[in-house]
C-alpha cells in the first residue's frame, strides 16, 4: 500500500538547510517519492507550529522507510540536523 512522508519543520540556518534540500529531492526521488507538498500554505489546528511541512507519497512504508535510511538521504540529512527542528513521520495510505 502507498505511504505518506509527512514532515514538519522549523528551519534554523537557512543556508545549511538549502543543502539538505538539494540533495534530499533527487534521494527521496530515487527510492520513488514524489512530492505533494513542499512549504506551501497551511492552517495550524493543534500541536507544534512548524512553519515548513513536506508531505510525499512513496508506494510503500517499506520505500520511505529504505529511502530515510539510504546513504544518499543520510547524507542530505547531514545538511539538516544542525539547521533545523524537524518531525518526521511515515503513514500507510489506505485505498
Amino acid at each position: 500500500m502507498p505511504a505518506l512522508w509527512i514532515a514538519h519543520v522549523t528551519v534554523t540556518d537557512a543556508e545549511a538547510y538549502g543543502k539538505y534540500a538539494e540533495l534530499a529531492g533527487p534521494a527521496i526521488a530515487k527510492h520513488g517519492g514524489t512530492f505533494i507538498a513542499r512549504g506551501g500554505r497551511y492552517v495550524q489546528l493543534e500541536g507544534q507550529e512548524r512553519p515548513r511541512n513536506v508531505v510525499a507519497r512513496f508506494p510503500s512504508v517499506e520505500a520511505a522507510v529504505e529511502c530515510y535510511n539510504s546513504d544518499d538521504y543520510q547524507l542530505a540529512l547531514s545538511h539538516a540536523r544542525d539547521a533545523s527542528e524537524r518531525e518526521l513521520m511515515v503513514v500507510e495510505i489506505e485505498e
